[in-house]
């Protein structure tokens, strides 16, 4: 029995990672799929900045908008230099792994790719030039620790944050991508899990840490005591939807392909967004009475991050079904876990990336049987849920604990939040000396 479990899990991890990280190298280079593949990068990065800024800073004070984008560009830029010194190296090298063994290398790539040694114009990925997927991979790095900040925005220092990237980056999201998608014989491969682009390295990773770092910190000052409305909504629904364009990059472009696969991709991420939408606006209308601008763009978010594991295993039933739920389930987390909790989550990432990561990840495993329209063949309810829930139960436990250490260090030497005055003026001024409205 023992060895017909595992035997399943190792067949299906032959199925799982998106090329960027793990494609066997050949000497053909694809035009299409590299066009295709170019492409995603600029989705993906402008559904970073300034899809995501938008998003988180029209949640945020008028005195701390400035600050979110200040951030932004600061992670992508030491993201983006980290990345090509030794975090892509970290993510990709495959020395010393070995299919269904665990070791070290499970865990964590080592260094034969730091600086970028041994890459050159005519190294390819799969069908692709390594460079390129490089830079898609870089953008998911990016991408993942400003998720991040979401959860204790608007009172943490600008020196903190920079130490933060820099630590979560090394420390937390390497070793996390590598676990997803390092290929044959890397630890979510050799348990079985189904992630097609990020679901545990991106969203879950990112929403535990937000979770851990709101708690860490403390809530804002004026939490429960006065009004902390978003400043402009309409910032955020631009930003929702530009979230939303920048996901057909984020998703069909982990198939690093043109092809039949990328195409259910494009579909099954469309329909989950519309499913999301339709979930939080019927639960919203029943429960609260009336349907909210900043409602239907969480519902469309919460969509997409629980397709985001599934987008490549699932029928387009499969993805409806994961959309509907993972939005109603983030609605109750926004609306009424949160309270419960008394945590002040700012912009609810772990409501909806954290929670919307889980729900997604755990029914990729039921929606990718071919009774319900999925393509993984052979595919067992309770074997798959089980590699389902070790690949989650791993991801929250290292994010809490890594992240946790993390933070306790930075706070321990150079602190982490600003002070009272600093936190009333706003971070806009006191830490950038700048203002959105003049």
């Amino acid at each position: 029995m023992i060895s017909r479990f595992v035997a399943s899990l190792l067949t299906i991890s032959m199925l799982l990672c998106p090329a960027w990280a793990s494609a066997a190298e050949t000497t053909t280079l694809n035009q299409v799929s590299t066009s295709w593949v170019m492409t995603s990068i600029v989705f993906v990065m402008i559904m970073f900045i300034p899809g995501l800024a938008l998003f988180y800073g029209g949640m945020l004070r008028s005195k701390n908008v400035l600050s979110i984008c200040t951030q932004f560009f600061a992670f992508a830029g030491i993201v983006g230099l980290l990345w090509v010194m030794f975090i892509y190296s970290m993510v990709v090298d495959t020395t010393g792994m070995e299919e269904g063994v665990f070791n070290l290398a499970s865990f964590v790539g080592g260094f034969d790719k730091a600086f970028m040694q041994g890459i050159t114009d005519q190294t390819l990925m799969g069908d692709i030039p390594e460079f390129v997927t490089s830079v898609f991979g870089m953008t998911f790095a990016m991408i993942t620790p400003a998720i991040v900040v979401g959860g204790y925005a608007e009172r943490m220092k600008f020196s903190a944050m920079v130490l933060f990237v820099i630590l979560w980056t090394t420390l937390v999201y390497a070793p996390m991508a590598h676990m997803v998608w390092g290929g044959p014989g890397a630890a979510m491969h050799n348990w079985g899990v189904l992630d097609f682009a990020g679901g545990t390295a991106v969203h879950i990773n990112a929403g535990i840490a937000a979770l851990v770092g709101a708690l860490i910190i403390g809530k804002r000052k004026d939490w429960k005591t006065q009004s902390i409305a978003p400043h402009n909504l309409v910032y955020t629904f631009i930003g929702a939807g530009l979230l939303w364009a920048g996901w057909f990059g984020f998703n069909v472009g982990s198939a690093l392909a043109a092809n039949n696969s990328a195409g259910l991709i494009l579909m099954n991420t469309q329909v989950a967004a519309c499913a999301g939408i339709v979930g939080w606006m019927i639960v919203e209308k029943f429960l609260d009475t009336h349907i909210s601008s900043l409602g239907l763009a969480s519902g469309a978010i919460a969509g997409l991050v629980g397709i985001t594991p599934a987008a490549a295993y699932v029928g387009v039933f499969g993805a409806a079904a994961i959309g509907l739920v993972t939005g109603i389930v983030c609605f109750y987390s926004v609306t009424r876990l949160k309270n419960i909790l008394h945590i002040d989550d700012s912009l609810d990432v772990f409501a909806l990336h954290g929670i919307g990561g889980i729900v997604g990840g755990l029914l990729t495993g039921v929606f990718a049987s071919p009774t319900l329209g999925g393509n993984i063949e052979g595919l067992e309810f309770g074997t798959q849920f089980v590699a389902q829930m070790i690949g989650i139960v791993v991801t929250v436990a290292y994010s809490a604990a890594f992240t946790w250490g993390i933070f306790k260090v930075i706070d321990l030497t150079i602190g982490l939040r600003v002070s009272t005055e600093q936190e009333d003026k706003g971070l806009d001024i006191s830490d950038h000396n700048e203002r959105a409205y003049n």
